[in-house]
């Protein structure tokens, strides 16, 4: 039985993995068109897309570590 709990696990993980992924895909592209539409604010959306980036990530990093303790 704990072979099929940890292969769930590994499918699980990496269906966990996906939502992180395209969230720093959304928060990434828009913040490119934010920077094309207004050149002057790429500094301020920049500094905002990298805390979007790393609150994503962070996601991830929690079902990482929730991997390796199921």
């Amino acid at each position: 039985m704990e072979a099929i709990s940890g292969s769930l696990a590994v499918i699980g993980y990496g269906l966990a993995a996906i939502g992180p992924g395209i969230g720093i895909g959304l928060v990434a592209g828009n913040a490119v068109q934010a920077m094309a539409r207004q050149p002057e604010m790429a500094g301020q959306v920049r500094t905002t897309m990298f805390l979007g980036i790393a609150f994503t990530e962070a996601l991830a990093l929690i079902g990482f570590v929730l991997f390796f303790l199921a």
